[in-house]
Protein backbone atom coordinates (compact mmCIF):
# COMPACT_ATOMS: atom_id res chain seq x y z
CA UNK A 1 0.00 0.00 0.00
CA UNK A 2 1.67 3.58 -0.91
CA UNK A 3 2.92 5.74 1.81
CA UNK A 4 0.22 7.82 3.40
CA UNK A 5 -2.88 5.83 1.97
CA UNK A 6 -5.90 4.51 3.99
CA UNK A 7 -6.78 0.75 3.52
CA UNK A 8 -10.40 -0.41 2.83
CA UNK A 9 -10.73 -1.88 6.28
CA UNK A 10 -9.27 1.86 8.09
CA UNK A 11 -11.45 3.74 5.62
CA UNK A 12 -14.53 1.11 6.95
CA UNK A 13 -13.97 1.81 10.48
CA UNK A 14 -13.45 5.43 10.33
CA UNK A 15 -17.32 5.75 8.40
CA UNK A 16 -18.54 3.65 11.28
CA UNK A 17 -17.29 5.93 13.59
CA UNK A 18 -18.02 8.72 12.35
CA UNK A 19 -21.39 7.78 11.43
CA UNK A 20 -21.68 6.50 15.61
CA UNK A 21 -20.94 10.43 16.67
CA UNK A 22 -23.42 12.33 13.98
CA UNK A 23 -26.22 9.93 15.81
CA UNK A 24 -25.70 11.55 18.79
CA UNK A 25 -24.52 15.03 17.77
CA UNK A 26 -27.30 17.80 18.80
CA UNK A 27 -28.66 19.22 14.98
CA UNK A 28 -26.95 22.96 13.91
CA UNK A 29 -29.90 24.65 15.51
CA UNK A 30 -29.45 22.58 18.78
CA UNK A 31 -25.94 23.74 18.79
CA UNK A 32 -26.99 27.16 18.39
CA UNK A 33 -26.59 28.05 14.56
CA UNK A 34 -29.99 29.15 14.02
CA UNK A 35 -31.11 32.05 11.55
CA UNK A 36 -29.72 34.33 13.70
CA UNK A 37 -26.48 33.12 13.34
CA UNK A 38 -26.96 32.89 9.25
CA UNK A 39 -27.70 36.63 9.04
CA UNK A 40 -24.72 37.37 11.60
CA UNK A 41 -22.23 34.98 9.34
CA UNK A 42 -23.44 36.58 6.22
CA UNK A 43 -22.76 39.96 7.40
CA UNK A 44 -19.50 39.28 8.63
CA UNK A 45 -18.27 37.59 5.63
CA UNK A 46 -19.73 40.10 3.38
CA UNK A 47 -17.44 42.92 4.91
CA UNK A 48 -14.50 43.61 3.00
CA UNK A 49 -11.66 42.90 5.62
CA UNK A 50 -13.20 39.51 5.64
CA UNK A 51 -13.97 38.36 2.57
CA UNK A 52 -10.58 36.10 1.70
CA UNK A 53 -9.47 33.17 4.22
CA UNK A 54 -6.98 33.96 6.94
CA UNK A 55 -5.13 31.16 6.92
CA UNK A 56 -1.33 31.83 7.04
CA UNK A 57 -0.36 31.17 3.81
CA UNK A 58 -3.54 30.09 1.66
CA UNK A 59 -2.63 30.06 -1.87
CA UNK A 60 -5.76 28.24 -3.27
CA UNK A 61 -7.78 31.21 -4.67
CA UNK A 62 -7.37 32.87 -8.32
CA UNK A 63 -4.02 33.08 -9.57
CA UNK A 64 -2.78 31.54 -6.11
CA UNK A 65 -4.00 34.27 -3.82
CA UNK A 66 -6.23 33.40 -0.98
CA UNK A 67 -9.46 31.68 -1.17
CA UNK A 68 -12.80 33.57 -0.65
CA UNK A 69 -14.22 32.51 2.95
CA UNK A 70 -17.23 30.98 2.95
CA UNK A 71 -17.03 29.62 6.45
CA UNK A 72 -16.64 31.60 9.75
CA UNK A 73 -14.75 30.04 12.34
CA UNK A 74 -13.79 30.21 15.72
CA UNK A 75 -10.56 31.72 16.30
CA UNK A 76 -10.98 30.53 20.00
CA UNK A 77 -12.80 27.41 20.19
CA UNK A 78 -16.31 28.12 22.13
CA UNK A 79 -17.48 24.29 23.07
CA UNK A 80 -20.86 25.84 23.62
CA UNK A 81 -20.09 29.07 25.41
CA UNK A 82 -22.57 31.19 23.67
CA UNK A 83 -20.76 34.31 24.70
CA UNK A 84 -18.01 33.29 22.57
CA UNK A 85 -19.44 31.67 19.84
CA UNK A 86 -21.67 35.12 19.49
CA UNK A 87 -18.51 37.27 19.36
CA UNK A 88 -17.80 38.75 16.08
CA UNK A 89 -14.11 39.26 17.50
CA UNK A 90 -13.50 35.38 18.51
CA UNK A 91 -14.40 35.13 14.39
CA UNK A 92 -12.25 34.64 10.98
CA UNK A 93 -13.18 34.04 7.74
CA UNK A 94 -11.54 30.81 6.30
CA UNK A 95 -12.28 28.85 2.96
CA UNK A 96 -13.80 25.99 2.88
CA UNK A 97 -10.59 23.41 2.82
CA UNK A 98 -8.67 25.02 5.52
CA UNK A 99 -11.85 25.51 7.91
CA UNK A 100 -12.70 21.84 7.19
CA UNK A 101 -9.52 20.12 7.18
CA UNK A 102 -6.69 21.89 8.78
CA UNK A 103 -8.05 24.24 11.17
CA UNK A 104 -10.18 20.90 12.83
CA UNK A 105 -7.02 19.00 12.37
CA UNK A 106 -5.33 21.75 15.06
CA UNK A 107 -8.50 21.14 17.18
CA UNK A 108 -8.60 17.66 17.40
CA UNK A 109 -5.03 17.86 18.85
CA UNK A 110 -5.44 20.49 21.05
CA UNK A 111 -3.11 22.94 19.74
CA UNK A 112 -4.58 26.86 19.99
CA UNK A 113 -2.85 28.13 16.96
CA UNK A 114 -2.50 31.80 16.99
CA UNK A 115 -4.62 33.15 13.94
CA UNK A 116 -3.88 36.92 12.34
Amino acid sequence: MASGATCPCQAKRAAERKARFDKTRPNSSQRGYGRSWEKARKVFLARPENRFCKWPGCDLGHKGGPALASHVDHIIPHKGDSALRDDPRNWQGLCAHHHNSAKQRLERRNIRKAMP
